[in-house]
């Protein structure tokens, strides 16, 4: 039986704390960026940490 491949779409998107926590980032910091204040931009480079069931949904994807 082949080895099982982790999905790197995945791994690329989402950042995995321990086992059981995922940080993912905020949209919205690509461009028009000149109408947005400083805090609103600060804020947005800031990583959020998911809801439990997506983070069972995301781990559950991964294979290692």
């Amino acid at each position: 039986m082949p080895k099982l491949k982790t999905k790197k779409s995945i791994l690329k998107r989402f950042k995995i704390v321990n086992n059981h926590t995922v940080l993912r980032k905020r949209a919205g910091k690509n461009h028009l960026l000149e109408k947005k204040n400083s805090e609103r931009k600060q804020n947005l480079f800031k990583a959020v940490l998911l809801t439990k069931t997506y983070c069972k949904k995301i781990l559950s994807t991964i294979v290692f």
